[in-house]
């Protein structure tokens, strides 16, 4: 199953979080490959022609492959542990789903119509995170997840 984080706006390449994100990505790759997971692509998006959650929307949709799982990153949605997240991922492969796509807003949060259509929406907490933040969080959380999987040490209870 591949997994893909699409977020709207663009890390800088000498950003702090741009290498916490490569990093993760790399270690996702490399843990995930033999339990048939990945390669985790990231898709930035930065819509040109409006601002605000709907053209964010709409740019968000045109990188969703087609029949994935969708997943909204939303302060109002559900907190997971991190072995339920390696549940989610693990049973979302087992029913042969070909994708899953995780879904990062802009500054504004993500459209409701977006958060609606999703099939889980994903919170970090009740609190509000920047988005650059929630991704590197997201993009370790994945790789976590491939741990836990594996029966790594890497998560300790």
């Amino acid at each position: 199953m591949r997994l893909h984080v699409a977020a709207v706006g663009r890390l800088r390449a000498d950003a702090p979080e741009r290498a916490l994100v490569e990093d993760y990505s790399r270690r996702f790759n490399r843990a995930a490959r033999p339990l048939g997971m990945g390669p985790l692509h990231e898709h930035e998006v930065d819509p040109r022609r409006g601002t605000g959650p709907a053209a964010e929307a709409d740019a968000l949709r045109k990188v969703i492959p087609s029949g994935s799982a969708v997943v909204a990153l939303d302060e109002r949605g559900k907190a997971l542990s991190s072995p339920d997240l390696a549940d989610l991922l693990e049973k979302s492969r087992d029913m042969g789903r070909s994708d899953m796509t995780f879904l990062i807003g802009g500054a504004d949060g993500l459209l409701r119509e977006v958060r609606e259509n999703a099939e889980l929406a994903l919170s970090f907490g009740p609190m509000v995170w920047p988005h650059m933040l929630a991704r590197v969080m997201l993009f370790e959380q994945l790789y976590r997840a491939a741990t836990i999987l594996s029966g790594s040490p890497y998560h300790r209870v």
